[in-house]
């Protein structure tokens, strides 16, 4: 016989998420997995009711009630519970009625995440993707280097031979964009994780950001910040987080074609899994806009290079953005609907200087 003290002690160390209910549906207690799946403590949870705990959840409170009504186990596949929290997640949902001596006690939910499994094969996907687009973005970095340094040239030559010393402040504009493209290349062809990286304030960089996109005249759309003050500095290269976020952000801008707003947020998210390395803390800046949406055809392949809706467009901006963000360890991912789509960069709070 195992005693209370020895089923507590299994009912901590599971790590499915298990909760116990009693007859009238209020929680009594729920174990450590299922605090971190539900983003809730059992000091705050218990003695709440189902419907105070999933809030919204119509479905779940139904196979409660039939479970709790007829005693026999209920499972549930790919139900949608809308926590406490306000966050919805998709769990597989098994909800077995206790009986003892003819009289029933409680129900036991036991919760598996299903969506975290979607994340994993998704991110997976994201990284070949990446793996493909880089030896592509190499390719192409090395075919436009040398046209690139016979431009400089040219623009060089054609500086010293022009009569009006007035008309220089062409040439000079042709020779600092060749460099700035030029060293650009240079970086995008360096040893994956090269780069020039120290402590620098993440939201300091999104306004810098904001403040060349709204500068560009063919924009001009909203931006709104929902920043959270708390996030230190990270360890990251300015220069490749700024190009990332300014691809992006251009993308975005141009969706909206002038008539609309882009929201920047950022926020700090515990404990989760990027490249099968798993990080205590990260942080998450969201890039949303109210546009028409990305075509669901492409939803799956815009981080490619060479894919893109736009007939002017080059397909370039997002794989370029990934491959930047990837040597932080980090990770974009897209959601999109029409009216709201959300490029989410993840990236690592790294303590120590990798």
């Amino acid at each position: 016989m195992i005693d209370s003290r020895q089923a507590a002690l299994i009912l901590d160390n599971l790590a499915a998420a298990v909760l116990w209910f009693n007859v009238n549906l209020k929680l009594r207690t729920l174990n450590p997995a299922a605090e971190a799946l539900l983003e809730i403590s059992a000091k705050q949870a218990c003695g709440m009711r189902a419907e105070q705990l999933f809030p919204h959840t119509g479905s779940c409170h139904e196979a409660l009630s039939r479970a709790l009504d007829n005693r026999y186990c209920v499972t549930e596949r790919g139900l949608r519970l809308h926590l406490f929290s306000a966050r919805i997640i998709t769990v597989d949902c098994t909800i077995t009625p206790v009986v003892q001596e003819h009289r029933l006690r409680g129900i036991l939910v036991e919760l598996t995440q299903i969506d975290q499994h979607l994340r994993v094969t998704r991110e997976e996907n994201l990284l070949l993707q990446q793996q493909a687009a880089r030896s592509v973005i190499r390719g192409l970095a090395h075919e436009i280097k040398n046209p690139l340094g016979g431009l400089r040239g040219a623009a060089q030559l054609l500086e010293r031979e022009l009569p009006d010393p007035s008309l220089r402040e062409y040439t000079d504009i042709i020779i600092g964009e060749a460099d700035r493209l030029q060293n650009l290349l240079n970086r995008m062809l360096l040893p994956q994780g090269t780069s020039h990286k120290k402590r620098a304030n993440i939201h300091q960089i999104i306004v810098r950001v904001s403040q060349i996109i709204s500068s560009e005249p063919e924009f001009g759309v909203n931006i709104e910040y929902d920043f959270d003050p708390s996030i230190p500095e990270l360890w990251l290269d300015p220069d490749q987080i700024i190009q990332a976020l300014l691809n992006i952000m251009r993308n975005a801008a141009q969706a909206l074609n002038g008539l609309g707003k882009i929201q920047l947020c950022t926020r700090i998210q515990r404990h989760m899994t990027l490249g099968g390395r798993h990080h205590r803390l990260l942080v998450r800046i969201d890039v949303r806009d109210n546009g028409p949406g990305v075509p669901a055809h492409l939803i799956d392949q815009i981080f490619y290079p060479l894919v893109t809706s736009r007939a002017e467009g080059t397909g370039l901006g997002l794989s370029i953005a990934q491959s930047l963000v990837n040597q932080h360890g980090g990770l974009i991912e897209c959601s999109s609907q029409p009216g709201d789509t959300v490029f989410t960069i993840w990236l690592p709070m790294e303590l120590e200087r990798a």
